[in-house]
């Protein structure tokens, strides 16, 4: 959406920014009367906390299936509010919320198990430690019977970032090769869900790091767009095999 970030408080006349507050609120007053200083810029990423330090506190006294609720729920809450304009710039497809979408899948799991292998229920004790850091297990540790977690969270997290991207660039003129990038990472991504996340993770790694060559390609890197149609090349013989 687009929005007058800038504002300035008609009851005291405190001013702040929106983007940076993440509330239409007087950090002064508190009054929800305010007029825009600036003219209206696409934002869609909200100033949102992501911390799961009340859940890691009972790790030892909750049981798996608890834990997991509570954990799918704050990623959920979390995901639901990110977004990646801010006052009209671009964001990184950021590690913290692809550890928070792939913890959300993982945790769906977790709650739904009678019981978990030793090494599944290490994994998502990692992503747990890790995920409100922007840290994620790397791709050898993620257990076969847990990668479609990642697959389904990677590929959901570029369909999103995707959208953003589109909405980012309806006020610029793209090349029919910017363009079929963006359709083909599109492409790519829909088959990932069409086969419920299954895939090699390091597949899924590959899809962010086309999706962030691409990103810094129509940011104007040259060369990383050139390197982002590759690695979309190479996703293409990875689903093929």
């Amino acid at each position: 959406m687009k929005i007058r970030g800038e504002r300035e408080c008609t009851e005291c006349g405190t001013r702040w920014s929106y983007y940076e507050t993440g509330s239409v609120g007087c950090p002064a007053c508190g009054s929800l009367h305010s007029v825009g200083l600036d003219e209206r810029t696409e934002h869609t990423d909200l100033q949102v906390e992501f911390d799961l330090t009340a859940v890691r506190n009972d790790v030892d006294d909750a049981a798996h299936d608890e834990l997991g609720e509570r954990a799918q729920k704050a990623c959920r809450e979390y995901v639901r509010q990110r977004g990646f304009v801010n006052a009209g710039d671009l964001r990184e497809l950021d590690d913290t919320y692809l550890a928070a979408s792939e913890l959300l899948y993982v945790a769906d799991v977790v709650a739904r198990e009678r019981s978990l292998a030793e090494h599944e229920e290490l994994y998502f004790l990692s992503l747990l430690r890790d995920a409100d850091d922007g840290k994620r297990p790397p791709v050898e540790e993620v257990p076969r019977s847990l990668r479609s977690g990642r697959g389904l969270a990677y590929a959901n997290a570029v369909r999103d970032y995707r959208r953003d991207v589109r909405t980012w660039t309806e006020s610029r003129t793209l090349t029919p090769d910017e363009r079929s990038a963006l359709e083909t990472l599109g492409e790519h991504a829909k088959r990932f869900r069409v086969l419920d996340g299954d895939v090699d993770p390091q597949s899924a790694e590959r899809l962010i790091q086309a999706t962030r060559h691409l990103a810094n390609g129509l940011r104007g890197d040259d060369v990383a767009f050139s390197e982002a149609q590759e690695r979309l090349e190479s996703l293409e013989g990875d689903l093929l095999e």
